[in-house]
């Protein structure tokens, strides 16, 4: 592999076959679209497999790729579907598919090794030991987090193409307030995964005004790195992508033109321009590269989610908010509106004569007796004939009539081609030849329809078996964050995790101190583990060796692999289907897991691991909803710091609740050593899975961190706790019991499902 030092990929969206076609005019290098399934854009138009062929044809044509998105978790019933997908996408010509659920790697890995994989945004890459565990999987290039700066993107460059895995970065777009693939507000309310491709963006909502009088207090800027080019050349960046799939095709075009010049202008005239101002003609938030330029501060938030253009070209002629006229903003309205009248009229005239329609096709066959049976095919670009093996014979019982010919051929009428005429004047009657035959001349043209590149033969799916039910009731194990706190459990049977802090580097060696002197603790790793803090955190492994872990940080997952140390794969990884666990077994020597809490009781009991795997579930925990590297305190409570600095991660420790216009509360809650993070309201609590489905995990799991939600425990935690102890063994009412300790709480995810 090679890495680009003189040109730098410019990735494309392309929501519809229009936006991709202008994304190919604007002069993108690659498209990334995705089809009618499997796809992390549902509200996006997306393209049928009718449209792929043309598509790739059209791209091919003028020297762009198309990557296919694939990049949600998959459940256990839809992995049939997804096998006919797969067994269909080998043989086009596709440049590679873009992926979230690592049962999918590993499936993509096994039995479709002709794929190009890329790792979606959705996995969060954030840290070295992601990018080794990502590559383990056969991964070519990961998807960097949107959070981080140029340095920490060049340290991951630099490693990944050590480890031959290239990197792309968003440069423009969209920007979440929290990490990708973390992020459940959604899910939580109104049962829209973000990690199905269904987020409904209550970040960009309305809630009720703030102490600092804000109305969208997690609704933050578009994301622009066009000043940066330089930065992200230097970091040795191999792809700048562009966020964009549910846009319509100007924008499309605008973004991606201007991006395509600024590129230009750098590698061919080594200058760029700062110029951005058609980037404010089509839809945008204001701009802001806090995250890329390392200053994240209050200014990337914007109180309004809508279109922001208007307020651009005000300030641009001068006017400020105050003294411009009604009159004075309708006509900067219409001036907008006319620019981007013209936008799509040109656009409309550069993209109406691509086609990706399919290809015609002629077919003639002809045969008499004693000759071979011949069929020509004629395309726009090439002709050719095919031959059968043996002559045809005079008929005796069977004959090979001219319905049969055309019940054989037809099928070439496929996705990619269609067949606009079949001439049969020239085959003679009551003629026979083999049947299988028939099926050799049609595999022989797809052949020669497809450059000679053999077609790959479909892969059976295969079937895990669902191992026996347990014989052992489940045991318990607790989550605390509080030194404090262990005394409350030091009597008890139950297994111990403390959650370590994401801030790692930081608080290194209380850590060290903490677990010497208590033994029988096992580490929790949370899910972001970035620059330094991930460093310590392998230094941790190294230096306490502890006899297991749980980790929510696939780099983490990768570290403790490599030094032989058992790992439990976190509720945070989101495990959804039995390839998965299959995954974390045979490709990291994975020891067991937690079951996703997003999905419900017929979706987890469609689950199969292997033996010698401990299955857990989370019977009760604080709704984590995002976890976010910027301050979600600017706009609620206020903060007198301009930006966040290295004190904020380790010394700030705040809580506030926010409203939407539903009425729903989420509390925002910042640790000392942490990011903010924001939780539901009320906590989940699902007893109904021990009677719903008994004896199928070893471990049922009991968040007990001391986050402030509404939900209230009656009772103390020793309390607590033998009547979680009750429950697992079974004793009448405890379920009751523990239900009236633990008000209130919700398992409403546990009900609806994926």
């Amino acid at each position: 592999m090679t890495v680009p030092n003189s040109t730098i990929e410019l990735l494309a969206p392309g929501g519809d076959v229009d936006a991709i076609k202008a994304a190919i005019v604007a002069g993108a290098d690659a498209v990334y679209c995705g089809l009618d399934s499997f796809n992390a854009r549902n509200r996006a138009t997306n393209i049928t497999f009718d449209d792929l062929y043309g598509v790739v044809r059209l791209a091919h044509n003028r020297g762009c790729k198309i990557f296919i998105t694939l990049n949600i978790i998959i459940l256990e019933r839809e992995i049939p579907v997804l096998f006919t997908l797969l067994n269909r996408l080998v043989n086009t010509e596709i440049d590679g598919v873009i992926v979230q659920d690592l049962g999918l790697f590993y499936l993509l890995k096994r039995y479709f090794k002709s794929l190009d994989v890329h790792a979606s945004t959705q996995m969060t890459t954030h840290n070295e030991g992601q990018i080794s565990f990502l590559g383990r999987l056969g991964v070519s290039r990961v998807n960097l987090s949107r959070e981080l700066d140029l340095a920490e993107i060049k340290q991951l460059s630099t490693f990944g193409h050590k480890q031959n895995v290239l990197n792309e970065v968003f440069v423009h777009g969209s920007n979440c307030i929290g990490f990708s693939g973390l992020c459940y507000i959604s899910s939580v309310h109104g049962g829209n995964s973000g990690n199905r491709g269904r987020c409904s963006q209550p970040c960009r909502d309305q809630y009720r005004t703030t102490r600092v009088g804000v109305d969208y207090p997690l609704n933050m800027k578009d994301n622009s790195a066009y000043s940066d080019l330089k930065g992200l050349v230097d970091a040795g960046v191999d792809s700048l992508k562009i966020e964009g799939r549910i846009k319509k095709f100007h924008y499309v075009y605008t973004v991606v033109n201007s991006w395509r010049r600024q590129i230009n202008g750098f590698f061919e005239y080594d200058k760029k321009s700062h110029d951005g101002s058609d980037l404010y003609k089509v839809f945008n938030r204001g701009f802001s590269n806090g995250y890329l330029a390392g200053d994240i501060n209050k200014n990337m938030f914007i109180d309004n989610p809508r279109d922001n253009s208007v307020n651009y070209f005000t300030e641009k002629k001068g006017f400020s908010e105050s003294e411009v006229t009604e009159d004075e903003i309708q006509s900067i309205k219409q001036e907008i509106y006319d620019l981007k009248t013209e936008i799509i009229r040109e656009v409309d005239e550069k993209i109406k004569g691509l086609s990706v329609a399919k290809i015609p096709l002629k077919i003639r066959v002809t045969g008499k007796l004693n000759s071979h049976l011949s069929v020509a095919v004629d395309t726009p670009d090439a002709s050719f004939n095919v031959y059968s093996d043996s002559a045809l014979v005079d008929a005796e019982s069977y004959c090979i009539d001219r319905k049969s010919i055309q019940k054989s051929l037809k099928s070439l009428g496929s996705a990619e081609y269609r067949i606009d005429s079949l001439d049969l004047d020239g085959f003679q009657d009551d003629l026979f030849i083999p049947f299988k035959e028939l099926n050799r001349i049609k595999n022989r043209i797809l052949t020669r329809l497809a450059g000679s590149r053999a077609l790959i033969d479909p892969v059976e799916r295969p079937v895990i078996k669902k191992r026996a039910l347990l014989k052992t009731k489940p045991e318990l194990s607790l989550l605390i964050s509080a030194e404090k706190e262990l005394v409350f459990y030091e009597n008890s049977s139950a297994q111990i995790h403390y959650q370590l802090p994401e801030c790692m580097g930081g608080e290194y060696q209380k850590m060290v101190e903490l677990f010497s002197s208590h033994k029988n603790l096992l580490p929790w790793f949370p899910s972001i583990l970035i620059g330094d803090d991930y460093t310590a955190s392998v230094r941790f492994l190294e230096q306490l060796r502890p006899d297991r872990i749980v980790t929510n940080n696939t780099g983490i997952a990768s570290a403790a692999y490599e030094k032989g140390i058992d790992w439990i794969a976190g509720p945070q990884l989101n495990i959804t289907n039995s390839f998965t666990l299959l995954c974390l077994k045979e490709a990291f020597n994975c020891s067991g897991s937690f079951v996703s809490n997003e999905i419900n009781k017929i979706q987890t009991k469609q689950l199969a691991s292997r033996g010698n795997f401990t299955l857990y579930y989370s019977i009760y925990h604080p709704i984590l909803l995002l976890t976010s590297r910027q301050c979600l305190f600017y706009q609620t409570t206020g903060c007198e710091k301009e930006s966040m600095d290295a004190a904020c991660l380790t010394d700030c420790k705040r809580a506030v609740s926010i409203v939407n216009l539903k009425g729903d509360s989420f509390l925002i809650d910042k640790r000392r050593g942490g990011y903010n993070s924001m939780y539901n309201s009320t906590n989940f609590l699902n007893t109904d899975i021990l009677t719903d489905l008994p004896a199928t995990f070893s471990r049922i799991f009991v968040d007990l961190r001391d986050i402030k939600t509404k939900t209230k425990i009656a009772g103390d935690k020793a309390e607590l706790l033998q009547a979680f102890e009750d429950l697992l063994a079974g004793l009448p009412d405890a379920s009751q019991r523990v239900k009236q300790m633990i008000q209130p709480s919700t398992h409403q995810q546990y009900k609806k499902g994926l």
